[in-house]
């Protein structure tokens, strides 16, 4: 079981911001192979959802944020590399399901699934409302789920 934080940048410390940035780009830069700006101007606006185990690791993480277009969105979902198989996906959205109905309730949340986990994400209530899409070499689909 995860114990969860959700904060704002500003209310991380330094290492807490490395350790994030850190394992974003294991994930995303290194494991995935994209190459885009990870850490970029969404960041200070945005609430940082983070999952960490019993001796305190980082284990899974999500990034919570009002996107002008579209409403509350989830992205830079993650779980670590050492931490996969366990539920610990489920448990990450289900937290950042709680979170942005506490953030912006009554609100439809958004995010931008690789297209291969859209079953994972329809299970939760997500619904596909794009076609699937490049997004830096990987294929992605949009997904909303309306409000709870």
């Amino acid at each position: 079981m995860l114990s969860w934080s959700c904060e704002r940048l500003e209310g991380l410390g330094s290492l807490e911001v490395f350790e994030l940035l850190k394992l974003r780009a294991m994930v995303f830069v290194s494991e995935q192979r994209c190459i885009y700006q990870d850490p970029d101007d969404t960041d200070p606006e945005a609430w940082h959802l983070r999952g960490r185990d019993a001796q305190g690791r980082l284990a899974a993480y999500a990034r919570l944020y009002r996107d002008a277009r579209v409403g509350p969105k989830i992205g830079r979902v993650l779980t670590a590399p050492w931490a996969r198989g366990a539920g610990q996906g489920r448990a990450l959205m289900h937290q950042a399901l709680r979170d942005c109905a506490r953030l912006w309730p009554g609100e439809a949340v958004t995010l931008s699934a690789q297209a291969h986990l859209q079953h994972f994400y329809a299970a939760l209530g997500f619904a596909a409302i794009s076609e699937v899409y490049d997004e830096d070499g990987i294929p992605h689909i949009d997904m909303r789920r309306p409000a709870a």
